[in-house]
Order: C-alpha cells, then sequence, then structure tokens
C-alpha cells in the first residue's frame, strides 16, 4: 500500500474496516509477531493492505502464497522453528476451509497459529450471499480460541476510541490462547472478522506516521510465553514449572521415548537417569551415549521390552508397532511429558506431567548394560567403504587398478532407500534442517540411521501426507533469518510431493530459499508394501486404489516452477547433488525400484 498522500487519503473512502484491522494487526505486532502469511482475496482487502504497509515499513515478514492450504502449512512451518504464533490471513467461504489441514495439525502438535479470516457480516450469512458459509465455529474444538469478532461499525482513525480497544483486546485474547499462555498449552486460534463496505480505504493517520509509532522489534520477547515445542515449558513461567516439577524415582526399570517434537529434553533426561533413549528419528533427541539402536527388535524381546516397568515420554510417537504395544500396557507405569497438542493415553492411565526431575541416587547398570549391549548388536553402518588409500597409491598397477574399480563400484552402486536416507542424513548438520514427510522413507530412516544432533521437523500430529514442501519452505524461511546459514532439506515420497506440488510456486519479491527437495520415487505408494492388507487385497485393486501409481515428469514440472532439478541414480551423484552448489531450491530426483 505504501504510503498514503493528503490528497489520495481525502480521496479514498472512509472505511471502519481498515481502522479495525490497523488496530488488530498492530496490537498483535507488539505481542510479538513477526510473520503473516497472506493469500489473496476481496473480502480480506482491509487486512491485506494493512500488512503490506507494515511489510514496508519493516513491521512484519509478509510471505504471499496463492493456495491457502499452502500458505496454512507455510505459516505451520514458521511457527515449528519459529516457535511463535504466525498469523494467517484469508477471504471467506472455502478459503477458510482450506486452512483446516493445517489447523488439525496444529491443534494435534501444539503448534501456534492465529487464523485470522474475513467474512461478510451477520445479515449475509445463510441468505445466498455469494463466496459465503457458516465461518463461525467452523473449526470445532479444533482451536485454543474462536471468536466472531464485532463488525466496524465506525471509523477511529486515531485508534483509541471503544471499537480500537475491543479489537486490541481480540489480538491480545488470541494471541495468548495461540501462545499458550496460562495454559501451557499452544495451538490454533480463530478470530472470524466480518467486514461490511467499503472493505478498504486509507490507512489511518497513526499508523502512515511512522514517527508516531515505535514498532517492536521482530526479536522482542513481548509475548509472555512463547511455544516451547520439545525445549520448554509454554505458557508457564519458572516458579509455576519448579513447582509442578514430578520426581521421578529411580526403582523401576525405565525407557525414555522420544517420539516427533520431543527435542534436547529426552535425551537430557535419559542421561541423568542413566534410562535407555528409544529415539523416533522425527524427535530431534536421537543422539547420546544411551541412544537405543534397533529399539522395535529390542522392545519386542521378553527380558528387554517386556521387562520394562516404566516408561517417560516426550513428544508424540507415531512411528512404529512396537512403541505404541508399549505405551498401551496395563503393566506398565506410564508418564507423558506435557508439549501442547493431544494428550497421549493409548493404556487409559498415563499420567501427563509439566516438568521430570531424577531422585539422587545410582544408576541401575544392569538394566542399562543389558540396553546397551543389545543395541551395539543392532547396529547398522551404511556408510561407503572408505577408499583404499593404500592401493590406490601403490605402484603395482594390479594392485591399483583393484582399488580404483572398488572405488568406481561404490561410487557407481545404485542407490536404494537404506542408502538415500544414509546420504541425505549424512549431509546434514546441526546448521541445517532437516523435514521428514508420512513417506514410507521416514520408516526406513527411523529404522536405520545412527544418532546424531540434528535439527528435525515432520507433520506426526496427524501424521498426514499433505503440505509437506510447504511445511519445509515455513521451516527454512525461520532458520535463514535466524541463523543465516545452513540449508533446508525435506525428504519425501513421490505422491507426497504431489500432494503438495502449489509450494512450489516461487512468489516474486520475497528471500530466496535454501531449500533441497528430495523425492524418493517410486512411482506409488508403496508404503502399503508393509501393511496387511498388501497380503490380503487382490493385486489390480491394490494398483488401482492404494498403489495409486503416477507418471509424472518431475524434470518438467521443476522446470514449470522454475526449480533446479537433478537426478541421482547413484550414491556418487547424490552425494555431489546434496552438497555441491546449486540453485537455491533444487528438487533432487532418486528413482526406486518398486
Amino acid at each position: 500500500m505504501g504510503s498514503v498522500s493528503s490528497a489520495d487519503a481525502d480521496r479514498a473512502p472512509a472505511s471502519p474496516a481498515t481502522d479495525a484491522a490497523a488496530v488488530l494487526i498492530h496490537a498483535l505486532i507488539s505481542r510479538g509477531l513477526r510473520d503473516v502469511v497472506l493469500s489473496p482475496g476481496s473480502r480480506s482487502q482491509a487486512l491485506a493492505l494493512v500488512v503490506a504497509e507494515l511489510e514496508q515499513r519493516d513491521a512484519i515478514d509478509l510471505h504471499v502464497r496463492i493456495d491457502e492450504r499452502v500458505a496454512g502449512f507455510t505459516a505451520l512451518g514458521i511457527a515449528r522453528e519459529s516457535r511463535r504464533p504466525v498469523a494467517v490471513i484469508c477471504t471467506s467461504g472455502t478459503a477458510v476451509a482450506n486452512l483446516m489441514p493445517a489447523l488439525l495439525e496444529a491443534h494435534h502438535a501444539g503448534v501456534p497459529l492465529l487464523l485470522l479470516t474475513a467474512d461478510r457480516p451477520p445479515e449475509l450469512r445463510g441468505v445466498g450471499a455469494n463466496q459465503t458459509t457458516r465461518q463461525p465455529g467452523i473449526f470445532g474444538q479444533a482451536v485454543r480460541y474462536a471468536l466472531d469478532a464485532p463488525v466496524p461499525e465506525r471509523r477511529e482513525p486515531d485508534g483509541d476510541g471503544e471499537q480500537s480497544a475491543t479489537f486490541a483486546a481480540i489480538a491480545d485474547e488470541a494471541w495468548d490462547a495461540a501462545a499458550g499462555v496460562g495454559s501451557g498449552d499452544p495451538g490454533p486460534a480463530h478470530v472470524n472478522l466480518p467486514f461490511r463496505e467499503p472493505l478498504a480505504g486509507a490507512s489511518p493517520a497513526w499508523l502512515t506516521a511512522s514517527a508516531a509509532v515505535e514498532w517492536a522489534s521482530p526479536d522482542d520477547d513481548t509475548s509472555g510465553a512463547l511455544y516451547q515445542g520439545g525445549g520448554g515449558i509454554g505458557g508457564l513461567g519458572a516458579a509455576d514449572a519448579e513447582e509442578s516439577t514430578t520426581l521421578l524415582p529411580r526403582g523401576p526399570r525405565t525407557v525414555v521415548v522420544a517420539g516427533a517434537d520431543a527435542g534436547a529434553d529426552a535425551e537430557a533426561l535419559s542421561h541423568a537417569g542413566g534410562w535407555p533413549l528409544v529415539a523416533e528419528i522425527v524427535s530431534g533427541a536421537r543422539f547420546g551415549r544411551l541412544m537405543v539402536h534397533g529399539y522395535r527388535e529390542l522392545l519386542s524381546d521378553p527380558e528387554l521390552g517386556g521387562a520394562v516397568e516404566r516408561v517417560v515420554v516426550f513428544g508424540r510417537p507415531t512411528l512404529s508397532r512396537e512403541v505404541v504395544a508399549l505405551l498401551s500396557r496395563d503393566d506398565v507405569e506410564v508418564i507423558a511429558m506435557h508439549r501442547g497438542g493431544e494428550r497421549i493415553n493409548l493404556n487409559g492411565a498415563t499420567a501427563c506431567v509439566w516438568a521430570v526431575a531424577v531422585e539422587p541416587g545410582e544408576t541401575d547398570r544392569a538394566w542399562l548394560g543389558a540396553w546397551m549391549t543389545a543395541s551395539q548388536a543392532q547396529t547398522v553402518d551404511l556408510a561407503p567403504a572408505a577408499p583404499d588409500a593404500e592401493g590406490l597409491a601403490s605402484t603395482d598397477p594390479r594392485v591399483k587398478r583393484r582399488a580404483l574399480d572398488a572405488e568406481l563400484e561404490a561410487v557407481r552402486r545404485p542407490l536404494d532407500r537404506a542408502t538415500l536416507v544414509d546420504a541425505v542424513w549424512r549431509a546434514t548438520w546441526p546448521h541445517d534442517r532437516l523435514v521428514f514427510g508420512s513417506s514410507r522413507l521416514v520408516r526406513v530412516a527411523d529404522r536405520m540411521l545412527p544418532g546424531k544432533k540434528v535439527p528435525v521437523h515432520a507433520n506426526r500430529g496427524v501424521a498426514g501426507i499433505d503440505g509437506t514442501i510447504a511445511t519445509a519452505s515455513g521451516v527454512a524461511i525461520a532458520s535463514q533469518r535466524s541463523a543465516g546459514v545452513g540449508t533446508t532439506r525435506v525428504l519425501l515420497g513421490d505422491l507426497a510431493l504431489l500432494h503438495d506440488v502449489g509450494a512450489l510456486s516461487v512468489t516474486p519479491g520475497e528471500d530466496e530459499l535454501r531449500l533441497q527437495v528430495i523425492v524418493g520415487n517410486d512411482g506409488g505408494g508403496t508404503i502399503f508394501d508393509g501393511l496387511e492388507v498388501a497380503a490380503m487385497a487382490d493385486a489390480a485393486a491394490m494398483e488401482r486404489v492404494l498403489y495409486t501409481p503416477q507418471r509424472v515428469d518431475l524434470a518438467q514440472l521443476a522446470a514449470a516452477y522454475g526449480w533446479g532439478y537433478v537426478r541421482a541414480t547413484t550414491r556418487g551423484e547424490l552425494d555431489q547433488a546434496l552438497t555441491a552448489a546449486s540453485p537455491a531450491r533444487v528438487l533432487i530426483e532418486v528413482p526406486l525400484p518398486r
């Protein structure tokens, strides 16, 4: 929108919608709002033009996406990485419904989102008006806060009247609900904003006069509490956290389970208690000397998994039936750390706690030793063999030729799922980010990869394949801004890629992202090979309605969206694609056997 001259302002229509939108967004900025993701629309134009002006004044970072579903997941990714509520703005009608997939993920995973949805005024609802549906309450119980705001009825150009106070209060209430202030339960909050025409007008003077307001620094914590994910206790002060700490006695034979979004706290508790750590690949806790390799097999062992008496759970475990079976046992004490989102209670008696500490005492070395010995036997080394330096340096032509042949064979060896996940894991470091799609590859990675302290994200709240690329884009936005270095890699299957293909669209005028989308392309949904249905269903039916084969030319797809493209068929090609200087956004296709 930019600054408006006095002559233009005089000609612009008076718009209560604009005045109210300015107060609402400014109040959110004062609480710590930094990112707004917006999809275009007419009914939301007051909100859109206000945030466009604030972007020009460096008060917010604005991200524009054509598709509301992509917008929702982009906001989800930014909020996951930044641990701060992110606002999503859209117009009325089906635009609002398209936010539901990202909202459900945010609800179940405890990720803070602020949904600002424009709407028709009450008199146009239920009477056949265009682009109108019943938006109040549309998200049901999946939001922490839902309000059908009053229609702005009058101009308040100074931003200090009763109407302005109402919208400033709405901003505070919605922010607190999304951030989990006081509740410790971050998640989505929905403010439905009905507007009457004129839908936009001149910005109020206090907004356009930059000298008249001091913008909150985006790096300042003015929220009172930010989303803590696996890294802390969302919405609780230090004193509250101390009072709510549960002291764990050392007696019971214990394992620590880390699911999605668990974070480093899980490893810290494992270390403090001297307890084995079962860490999913998406947990962010898959590191440390007590991490268990091959945990599925060990949990199935009657002498190890069968002897567990207590489990302390961080995050949301979803990747193995063995962990689900353990958490469902009625003879095991299950203590789940609450981090927001849906609470775990698979056995009907799980205790949900805010914080834990370990009582002083000696580690049960027999229990820990048995697990570590068994874990060592389960270790899988997928690394390519080291070059035969001595053979390569030999003056004997036959010896040197054998060493060269062995080296070429290793470089040219075709890729499979195990070597694919290993290559991506080895190329990723603490300054990078790794996002897993809900594809077959994440389960292969969970079974086989060793420990490494890498920041990992995955939409495991409801474990859908939708929105994976958009989520990774949001993660890249937030991580590049905070760290300034590193690459975001997203590893997913071909169907997950095609489900979110709209997220490949590059928005002109926004920062370029260092983003690698690595696609294991086996031509369809082969994740069903590992399910019981594969043994009982008719082969033709499996192919038709479960595998859902596809024949998309990914090279042409990448070109259409302006992405770089690499096709890697060997480990050497893949390693080079992952680490070489390349276009900022690159699609890496890895053909895989069915």
